[in-house]
């Protein structure tokens, strides 16, 4: 039985961003031996969309209230790469790692699937 989900994010500068992911986003993490670093992540949601394009994946944190989120983690020193947009099924913004890779951040319309059995 499937039991969570491991997500690897690659990066120019993992030490910066395993410090920004620890430090400026206040992720509780275990210490895997060697400077390594694994996060515990929120409950997660898993999406399927259609493209034309070739397949590839994206990584969104989620939050309450986006703009009250963006306000906090802009003061403790996060920068974001672009404004926050109406996307119809939710609030939008994306925030810049030190190593250069972008997350989203959104505040879903959309109902929640964390905690639902089918």
């Amino acid at each position: 039985m499937i039991n969570g989900a491991h997500i690897i994010l690659y990066s120019q500068d993992a030490e910066a961003d395993r410090a920004f992911l620890r430090d400026v986003l206040g992720a509780p993490y275990v210490e895997a031996g060697q400077g390594w670093l694994i996060f515990q992540l929120p409950p997660a949601e898993l999406a399927v969309h259609p493209t034309e394009r070739p397949a590839m994946h994206e990584l969104y944190l989620m939050c309450d209230d986006v703009v009250t989120t963006v306000a906090e983690l802009t003061a403790r020193g996060a920068r974001f790469s672009r404004p926050i947009s109406d996307q119809g099924w939710g609030l939008v913004t994306f925030l810049t790692l030190p190593g250069g890779s972008e997350l989203g951040l959104y505040q879903p319309r959309h109902p929640r699937a964390h905690g639902k059995t089918r």
